[in-house]
């Protein structure tokens, strides 16, 4: 096996920035014993160095990979998509990578695009690149086998992490991306799903780091299925790690106005409560327990709110001390 300071070896530092660039190529892979060869000679074609992350394979992915000449990070078990995505940013950032672009195992991504995708970080013009289907230049919808709910469902997924993250993409779920030393040093990810591809873009737009999208035709002919995963537990997976996001972003706006809302519900049914116990001496017991059930919510949300707002805050604090 290929060690890291072999890699290392031959690649010069020099002072001017991208003088002599690193560039890496991570494929996240599960069960690809079928193309992950083809993906990896490909690659190579484009990469100073080619990593591959196999996520528990039960076939012989990790063993393909290896005899290649590619660098190899196992996982014991199948972790996810985005466990295999923090892995491939680890053992990137290890080998002092100045670009890494992620390519998909199962051969839907064309590694002759490299070139395209990291351009703009070698011109300084982008810190993370983003293949998109939908721009002008890439495939038409329908091209390659592409099914029409998949579509649909990139698309509105695309919609909600575009509102929720202000970032002006057209494609929030391709797995062809680039990233600069920067951004590899910035991002840092949690998700182990495939909600990674939208933390990605959160938590670019919250660092700072400038994001740019280039058109990218992705080939499905040959492809068992253009996702390993089925499209409605994966919908539901992405849409859950998005709202999870948003949240913990801002809790006092997402969980606190709310629960402020709750609360004056709560109160509004009891006082009514009291208003008529008053009057008629007597408790109506719906309004009693709605009144209880929207004042026990607010507080939940309200203090749930605070105490997600106090760590976001210390983590900061702490971010901020270690960078000095």
């Amino acid at each position: 096996m290929v060690t890291v300071e072999e890699v290392k070896v031959g690649f010069e530092k020099g002072t001017v920035v991208h003088e002599k660039p690193l560039i890496v190529i991570g494929i996240p892979a599960y069960n690809e014993e079928r193309s992950i060869a083809k993906v990896v000679l490909d690659a190579q074609r484009y990469a100073d160095v080619v990593l591959v992350c196999d996520d528990g394979s039960s076939d012989l992915t990790g063993k393909i990979a290896e005899r290649l000449g590619a660098i190899v990070v196992r996982h014991d078990e199948n972790r996810g998509y985005g466990a295999a995505m923090q892995s491939l940013f680890k053992e990137a950032k290890r080998l002092d990578a100045d670009v890494l672009v992620t390519l998909d195992g199962d051969g839907q991504h064309d590694a002759d695009k490299t070139p395209l995708m990291i351009q703009p970080i070698l011109d300084d013009k982008a810190d993370v690149v983003v293949g998109s289907r939908f721009l002008d230049g890439a495939q038409k919808d329908g091209d390659n086998g592409l099914p029409f709910y998949r579509r649909l469902g990139i698309k509105a997924i695309t919609k909600l992490t575009t509102a929720a993250s202000k970032c002006n993409v057209t494609d929030a779920q391709n797995g062809c991306r680039a990233y600069s030393r920067t951004a590899l040093e910035k991002l840092s990810l949690l998700e182990n799903g495939m909600g990674v591809s939208v933390e990605v873009l959160l938590k670019a737009k919250a660092q700072g780091l400038r994001l740019v999208e280039v058109p990218l035709e992705c080939n499905y002919s040959g492809v068992d299925q253009p996702s390993s995963h089925n499209p409605i537990r994966h919908g539901v997976s992405v849409v859950s790690s998005l709202v999870k996001l948003i949240v913990e972003e801002r809790p006092l706006v997402f969980l606190g106005v709310p629960g402020v809302i709750l609360l004056a519900v709560g109160m509004f049914f009891g006082i009514w409560m009291l208003q008529i116990y008053s009057m008629e001496h007597r408790i109506v017991t719906n309004i009693a327990l709605a009144s209880m059930g929207f004042i026990i919510m607010g507080f939940f949300a309200l203090s749930t709110a605070i105490t997600l707002y106090a760590i976001l805050r210390l983590a900061e604090k702490t971010n901020a001390k270690r960078e000095e």
